[in-house]
């Protein structure tokens, strides 16, 4: 293990450091809000609509980040439509997160006590008014759990951009580990990033997660 190998690499290091951190919060961003309108449309029994919205769901969540990824960058291009790896990376995470965030907010909803819709129909409530007063407000509480589980999930996948060549953590160690064959030092570098992105976020979402339940539920 030579410190000084480390050292020397950790410029490189800390630009795919920022650059995962970009991308990684404009895809949570991004798949946050367009789960919740998937969730909002699917649930709103809309013709047409809300099977668009539950094959959209369902293609992308069994469909593996790498492919997508793929048809995104490569495929793409066949047809007149070619696009950055950054912009590929971003639209390919963005998408698969909000399938994953979409069912994640309706199983939010889904917890909401039936009485309590009853009772807003019984009321006169429109279905947008039933939305914005009932819905939203208790299902998004009850879905900090899962869509916090997705957040972290989302900056894991980052990993996974280096098949087309986006120069972040993973791309970053494994070109120096092909240029210089030092394995532990790069690698070790590279838990190390994803330690400091990781750990925090975890710490700090399951606080949030326990002051939501504290303040909902009172526990």
């Amino acid at each position: 293990m030579s410190w000084e190998v480390i050292q020397q690499s950790l410029p490189l290091f800390e630009k795919a450091f920022i650059l995962t951190l970009r991308l990684s919060a404009i895809a949570v961003i991004l798949a946050t809000l367009l789960g919740l309108v998937v969730a909002i449309a699917r649930d709103s029994r809309i013709p047409v609509v809300s099977q668009i919205c539950a094959a959209f769901e369902e293609l992308l969540r069994n469909t593996p980040l790498l492919i997508q990824l793929f048809f995104l960058y490569y495929g793409l291009p066949s047809i007149g439509l070619k696009l950055s790896a950054e912009t590929c990376a971003i639209l390919g995470s963005s998408l698969l997160g909000a399938a994953y965030m979409s069912g994640a907010f309706r199983g939010g909803f889904g917890g909401i006590p039936k009485i309590q819709i009853e009772s807003a129909k019984a009321l006169g409530l429109s279905p947008l008014q039933m939305i914005r007063h009932v819905i939203l407000p208790q299902g998004l509480v009850r879905s900090v759990p899962a869509v916090a589980a997705n957040a972290i999930f989302l900056v894991k996948e980052t990993s996974v951009f280096t098949v087309i060549a986006v120069p972040e953590l993973t791309n970053t160690a494994r070109d120096l580990i092909g240029m210089y064959y030092r394995t532990d030092e790069y690698l070790l570098v590279l838990v190390i990033a994803y330690a400091i992105i990781l750990i925090p976020m975890s710490i700090i979402l399951t606080l949030l997660e326990r002051r939501v339940r504290r303040g909902t539920f009172g526990d």
